[in-house]
């Protein structure tokens, strides 16, 4: 893994703690690392404390061994309050400079509430949601240490709840395959010793379990899910609907 610097990359993966971004789409980070593309992992807080864990270094070194084992070229940690992440103008230009900074093309977030889980994941939603439009906007340089205005060309969510298979409302869905990467992306969340350890071993069947669900529905091996917030266009409808037979 790089040093961030400035490296430019085509996505960007955004989670409130450590571990967020490999459970609910590592398999697709991995896969898109292997195809070529450079992708990235905003952490808005280290996830620190946990019951299990000795303190933020630790943590820190397990999203370290995390992103290299799913190949991602920059992990950013933004150091903000874990357990009192809340949506805020300081919050949102912190996100927003890492926009403008690496320049994604596509962005990555959470999708919406996760009950009976951390209130973070929807602060982080809002964050990220306002740090792709504050990325555009122009005239207003004195907020973003002379960093150029960058659009994010799309964005998509992703949900992270494990415990049903209702599909969180969207404009529509997107299942990417991950069939080849599965493993891959259930090691990397391995990696967070501190946070799974055997008493919680029966999370990477949950996982795991929900991948092949959502990869079934779309002909996969195994897949995550993404929702939309446009329509997906197409300019050729047979290759979409047929792609077996587009090729043939």
């Amino acid at each position: 893994m790089a040093d961030a610097g400035d490296v430019e990359l085509d996505l960007i993966a955004v989670g409130a703690h450590p571990d967020d971004v490999e459970i609910a789409c590592g398999g697709t980070l991995a896969r898109l690392a292997r195809k070529g593309y450079q992708v990235g992992i905003v952490d808005l807080t280290d996830g620190e404390p946990t019951p299990a864990s000795p303190g933020p270094d630790v943590r820190l070194a397990e999203a370290r061994r995390a992103a290299e084992i799913l190949g991602v070229a920059v992990r950013i940690n933004l150091n903000l309050p874990n357990r009192r992440l809340f949506d805020g103008f300081e919050a949102r230009i912190a996100l927003a400079k890492v926009f403008r900074r690496h320049r994604p093309k596509i962005v990555l977030g959470f999708g919406g509430k996760t009950v009976l889980a951390s209130p973070d994941h929807y602060q982080a939603m809002l964050i990220t949601d306002a740090a792709v439009f504050y990325s555009r906007l122009t005239k207003w340089d004195e907020h973003f240490d002379g960093l150029p205005v960058h659009t994010v060309v799309n964005q998509l969510g992703f949900p992270i709840a494990l415990h049903g298979l209702d599909l969180p409302e969207a404009s529509g869905y997107i299942v990417a395959d991950i069939g080849g990467t599965l493993a891959v992306k259930l090691d990397a969340v391995r990696a967070y010793a501190t946070q799974f350890p055997a008493a919680k071993a029966g999370i990477f069947g949950a996982i795991e379990t929900m991948n092949r669900h959502h990869g079934l529905t779309a002909g996969f091996e195994a897949g995550e899910l993404f929702m939309t917030y446009r329509t997906v266009g197409v300019d050729d409808l047979i290759r979409w609907a047929s792609p077996a037979h587009a090729r043939s």
